[in-house]
Order: structure tokens, then sequence, then C-alpha cells
């Protein structure tokens, strides 16, 4: 059961960040003999980001590496807020404000590591998946029940439709 509190805070959301590693992955780096990177990313995830999207909540990513796996992932699902290779993560937050013309309180962020910590403790709704660092679980407002990588951004985005009471309408349009 989600705390009462919690979809409080998810009603104001406008803006939903997510860190990459540990988060929309399980976190496992993997590379080939030829220094090749690999990413797997989980479907259901990608599908709760277009659902959140047609409510009209925007969607960005901050990760402190750079890959070409993520700009792919993220060009499939129309997500263009994405800033990586952010050593500085509060930078592309106040910038993601700026550009939006958002508070700090509409918007939610998803963290799994210590890197995250500068933007959780300045949204509106922190939030940690299952496997996050005891530091991240401490500072955030919810944690999911699932891992990166293995739902938990699904998770959210469902909570947040939910919150809003945006869920039931974008499901209705899967029963037609």
């Amino acid at each position: 059961m989600i705390p009462v509190r919690v979809m409080e805070q998810a009603r104001q959301i406008r803006l939903l960040i997510l860190d990459v590693d540990g988060v929309l992955t399980d976190g496992k780096l993997f590379f080939d003999g030829l220094g090749n990177e690999f990413k797997a990313f989980h479907a259901q995830d990608g599908h709760g980001i277009k659902m959140l999207q047609q409510t009209g909540i925007e969607i960005a990513v901050i990760s402190g590496r750079e890959s070409s796996i993520v700009s792919k992932r993220m060009e499939e699902l129309d997500v263009t807020l994405v800033y990586q290779g952010q050593k500085n993560k509060r930078a592309a937050f106040q910038e993601l404000l700026q550009k939006l013309n958002l508070k700090p309180e509409q918007v939610a962020y998803v963290g799994d590591d210590v890197v995250d910590l500068p933007i959780m403790t300045q949204v509106g709704l922190a939030i940690a998946v299952a496997n996050a660092n005891e530091a991240v679980t401490a500072c955030a407002d919810w944690s999911t029940k699932l891992g990166g990588g293995l739902g938990a951004v699904r998770e959210v985005c469902d909570m947040i439709m939910q919150s809003q009471d945006n869920y039931e309408l974008i499901l209705a349009d899967y029963l037609e």
C-alpha cells in the first residue's frame, strides 16, 4: 500500500526524472573484448514511460555516464530531455526547472545510489528503487517493491498516474 502522503505528493508531479544505471537498468555494466557496452532495459518500464507521457507528464534522464545505448532507448521512448555525462547532476536539474518553468516540488526523482542524493534532497517526491543504497533509501519519500531494471520505473509511473486519477483512463484505451 502506498502511503497517503506519497500519493498527495505525487498529485503535484509534472516532471519525472530518472537515473539510468541502477534505475532503468539493473546497474550491471557489460563490455565485450572490444569495449562495446551492453545494457538491458525492461519493456514494462518503457511502456510505463509512454503511458505517463500520455498524461502530460514530462520525462527526463540524468546520468553520470555517457552511453549511445541510452540515447537510442530514450529516442525510442520519445524522451528528449536527456542529460548524460553529468558529474554534477544539480546543474542538469536546475536547467530542467528553468527550461520547463517548474518548481522543485513539481518534480519526482528516482535514484539508487549516493550520486542521486543531491537531487533527491531537493525534489517534491524522492523515490528509491528496492535495491537502492541504504543512504538513498533513508532519504527517499517512497521505495519501490521492484528493483532497478526490473520494473521499478513502471511501478513509479503507475503510482503517479493513480495519484492523478489518470490510470483508469489510460488503461481504458487497452480495454476497448
